[in-house]
């Protein structure tokens, strides 16, 4: 039997594939690394940037959904997975106005993110203000290490 050993590199360039395929591939798709999101019935259309910023005692994760109501958003975490969905509407026009430049995204979206560490899930906290939602994500403390006697 040979015994292949991947690189420690790998789970790091596995989760910059994974991020490739969600932003380009996973609407119509799932795939498993990116989670255990089921396969959606609307078409994400748009992925809203993010930053996830760490310190001693929790993850922080900003993301941008401007013009999206809160009602319209959801948060789930599942093991080390969090998912952000949601929907924002299109802008309403009058019926004389043609439009000469469009760049804002419409539509349903949707983000995974595999976070580094486990957290706890009942002490999640999410705030919405002025277009930002912003979820600390406390981490599990760890166990204070301690050496095993080996008898015999």
């Amino acid at each position: 039997m040979k015994v292949t050993k991947i690189p420690t590199g790998m789970p790091t360039m596995v989760r910059d594939i994974e991020d490739v395929f969600e932003r380009f591939l996973a609407p119509p798709v799932m795939f498993p690394l990116l989670g255990t999101e089921p396969l959606r019935k609307a078409p994400v259309t748009w992925v809203p940037a993010l930053d996830l910023t760490e310190t001693e005692k929790e993850f922080i994760l900003r993301a941008e959904v401007p013009g999206v109501p809160r009602e319209n958003l959801d948060v789930h975490l599942e093991a080390d997975v969090l998912t952000l969905t949601g929907h924002r509407e299109a802008m309403v026009r009058e019926a004389n106005e043609h439009v000469l430049w469009e760049e804002r995204e419409t539509g349903q979206f949707l983000r995974n993110i595999r976070l580094p560490k486990p957290v706890e899930p009942t002490k999640v906290e999410a705030l919405f203000h002025e277009g930002v939602l912003t979820i600390r994500l406390p981490k599990i403390e760890t166990q204070a290490k301690s050496k095993i006697v080996i008898k015999g």
